[in-house]
């Protein structure tokens, strides 16, 4: 057993709710693995600071339905709880599925009034494919008695899912918390915690959402917060029983991968304030196909990691620290160098803006970068966000020309030019529609993308990487 916190809608506090939970268990010195459903990179990093482990994605369109049961009961089962975080509301999800293609309908049909909605990859999706229970937060602060239509509508939308109880968040007084209890009596549905309106518990947020873990000097001091309202708001006596992990049934392990007979290939991973946003699971599959990570800083080391044969730049926000970028010329000229002398290098998003020549930031002031891509990456105001059904068009640092792979973009920045021979020809997930081309794959060493993958069932995509890395080991 285990507990996916849920809400009505985006916005309405689920992470706070799981913070809160989570620096309580850890205050009482329970073990708890924390996992959050689809892409997210920086809710996960709240959750890892909380609880001490890495959080784990579940997302059914960058892996698959099988690897994220196989995720789930492979970590569950190390800790004594385990707690998922949903994504926006509990049944947005999108259109299709990975087993029938793009815009099928495959097992995740609802039938409403006889026309069937889809809800793949949702936190309803994943709570049916893990068949556990949900408590549902509602934001409290402008409804009093239609909290029971929010309340009943929810549990009665799909019966496959289990409603073990609400949370209360954002209430106003106690006579806001007595209507809301009246309303919510008849059905006999359990308050598993209510939370107060809160003027002292505030997680700052930018143009991509929360500000990561990293920036936030006072966090500590926030999560002590959370775990002082976490160890009287909610009703431990009944969520205790819920949140306690058991042993998942087994699931053929997916992607299983064996190390490199040969001495192991360092990998320099660039991880600081700029660059940041990786999947704890792409990490553990270097490692365990034999790669030594090496962890260091483009903002504060003075040179690269030495004797690495490849490098990895993660997503971030670079452009909030181009100046502190720009002002480490060595490490950018390093970069450049031995890049064009060879060395596998993958980069995504932030990672990507990095190796262009210039960031031009939202006030449009312009920040030189490594300047191997011959373009700049431009600040605007548009959000480009989504799933993608992206097909090679070439043979790269990662994938054969042909193949297909799924991956996300989330991005306030777009380029000056395009590369000649781009990467992939991408598409939207759940339709047709045609997104364009994108990636860089020149010089032949480095993949370039706003596409962020997941490598967890692709064991392929870190094995042909590694491979190339161990030929410039071999020189």
């Amino acid at each position: 057993m285990a507990l996916v916190i849920a809400g009505e809608r985006s916005g309405v506090g689920k992470t706070t709710v799981t913070l809160t939970l989570l620096a309580s268990l850890r205050r009482r010195d329970r073990l708890v693995q924390s996992f959050k459903v689809g892409p997210d990179y920086i809710d996960p990093m709240f959750h890892q600071h909380v609880t001490g482990r890495p959080c784990r994605n579940l997302d059914p369109v960058l892996t698959s339905e099988a690897y994220v049961q196989q995720c789930f009961a492979r970590h569950s089962q190390l800790s004594e709880y385990a707690l998922v975080e949903g994504v926006m509301g509990l049944f947005d999800g999108v259109k299709g599925s990975r087993d029938e293609g793009v815009g099928g309908a495959g097992e995740e049909e609802l039938l409403i009034n006889g026309q069937c909605l889809t809800d793949f990859a949702s936190t309803a999706h994943i709570a049916r494919l893990l068949d556990l229970p949900v408590v549902l937060v509602i934001d409290c602060s402008r409804l009093s008695g239609s909290v029971a239509a929010i309340a009943h509508g929810y549990r009665s939308f799909d019966p496959r899912i289990k409603i073990a109880g609400v949370v209360l968040n954002r209430v106003g007084s106690d006579r806001h918390l007595s209507l809301l209890k009246d309303s919510l009596e008849p059905l006999q549905l359990p308050i598993l915690g209510v939370l107060r309106r809160q003027d002292n518990i505030t997680i700052p947020d930018r143009h991509l959402g929360l500000v990561p873990t990293a920036e936030l000097p006072e966090l500590n001091a926030l999560i002590n917060r959370l775990a002082d309202l976490g160890d009287t708001c909610f009703d431990w006596q009944n969520l205790l029983p819920l949140l306690k992990s058991e042993p998942f049934p087994s699931t053929e392990a997916i992607n299983r991968v064996s190390p490199y007979s040969s001495s192991p290939v360092r990998i320099a991973v660039a991880r600081d304030r700029a660059f940041n946003f990786y999947y704890q699971d792409n990490l553990d599959l270097l490692q365990q196909l034999g790669a030594e990570l090496v962890f260091w800083s483009p903002l504060e080391d003075a040179a690269l990691p030495k004797d690495v044969q490849g490098m990895y730049f993660g997503g971030g926000f670079p452009e909030v620290f181009a100046q502190q970028l720009v002002e480490n010329s060595s490490v950018r000229n390093a970069v450049k160098t031995a890049i064009f002398q060879g060395m596998p290098t993958v980069a995504e998003c932030g990672g990507l803006m990095y190796l262009c020549e210039q960031i031009i930031d939202f006030e449009g002031k312009s920040w030189s970068m490594a300047g191997v891509l011959p373009t700049s990456a431009v600040m605007g105001g548009r959000l480009t966000l989504g799933y993608r059904r992206a097909v090679a068009l070439q043979d790269n640092l990662l994938v054969k020309a042909g193949t297909t792979v799924y991956g996300h973009e989330f991005h306030r920045s777009d380029l000056t030019l395009t590369p000649i021979q781009p990467l992939f020809k991408t598409y939207r997930y759940d339709c047709d529609e045609n997104m364009g081309c994108e990636g860089w794959g020149l010089p032949a060493n480095i993949h370039a993308s706003y596409v962020h993958l997941h490598w967890g069932e692709r064991g392929e995509i870190p094995q042909q990487f590694l491979k190339e890395c161990r030929k410039l080991a071999s020189i």
